[in-house]
């Protein structure tokens, strides 16, 4: 089994070399004006419709874009790049160095709230592959094969008010079609450092991500001081309400990071 000093290495050589190449990912998305550089969907007659700010269609066009920068990453870093078979799959993308150690890069997107905080971003499930970490369901590789779990994340604001999907436009007004999204931050953090301890929105058992542009960017969210250690033992023994019960349960063992670390009996 690989040492985990050379694994804390290699995580911060990736992070390194990935970080600096996403400082460039700009000029594959956004006009020197900050606007997207996609302005809608045309049709066989050149017709051009205004494209949904359903953050689902924004975040799959945007992973388009972006493919064509990490595969030129992974060849310049000598890295083989793996798509995920499937779209439910985890990761997006998996590179593996030249000595087969593997690095998991999800691509995750939110619009901004405000100047401090997004809408929301989930950073994968809980369950499944998360705590059976050698079984090979809707996973590339098994989830204790990868030397690391990386987020490339994009933020970006929504320019709801200049949005009309009713319209449609001709090639000639191209330049005339307003951009429903602009302004793209993009960063690269290790997964368990942009964590929050509450799961995403509704009913899914998702991982939510720190809402804080700040924390998102710097890598400082809540389980960032406390280790992967921590954030990993968190959320595979997490439980929300509904599994509390079926395991006969009054409640679940612990809501928060405060409350976990009761229960472990762990100091600050």
């Amino acid at each position: 089994m690989r040492n985990s000093k050379n694994r804390v290495q290699l995580k911060i050589n990736f992070l390194e070399l990935i970080q600096k190449e996403v400082s460039n990912f700009n000029h594959a998305v956004a006009l020197d004006n900050g606007d997207w550089v996609v302005k809608g969907f045309i049709d066989v007659a050149k017709n051009i419709y205004s494209i949904s700010i359903d953050t689902k269609v924004i975040s799959k066009i945007m992973e388009l874009l972006i493919f064509p920068d990490l595969c030129a990453f992974a060849e310049k870093n000598k890295l083989t790049f793996k798509l995920s078979k499937e779209q439910n799959h985890y990761p997006d993308i998996t590179f593996i160095d030249e000595d087969g150690n593997k690095y998991a890069v999800d691509i995750k997107s939110s619009y901004r709230k405000d100047d401090k905080s997004v809408n929301g971003m989930t950073l994968g499930t809980y369950t499944g592959y998360f705590r059976y970490r050698d079984t090979k369901d809707f996973i590339t590789y098994p989830y204790n094969d990868y030397v690391g779990h990386f987020v490339l994340g994009v933020i970006y604001t929504r320019c709801v008010d200049l949005i009309d999907e009713r319209k449609k436009y001709t090639i000639q007004q191209l330049k005339e079609i307003p951009s429903v999204v602009k302004d793209f931050t993009f960063f690269v953090q290790e997964k368990y450092k942009i964590a929050h301890d509450t799961p995403g929105s509704g009913n899914t058992k998702n991982i939510k991500g720190d809402p804080k542009i700040e924390n998102l960017i710097n890598g400082k969210g809540i389980f960032s001081s406390e280790g992967e250690d921590i954030f990993d033992d968190y959320w595979m023994n997490y439980l929300n309400k509904e599994m509390a019960k079926a395991a006969d349960l009054a409640k679940p063992f612990y809501s928060s990071l405060k409350e976990y670390k009761k229960f472990k009996n762990i100091e600050d």
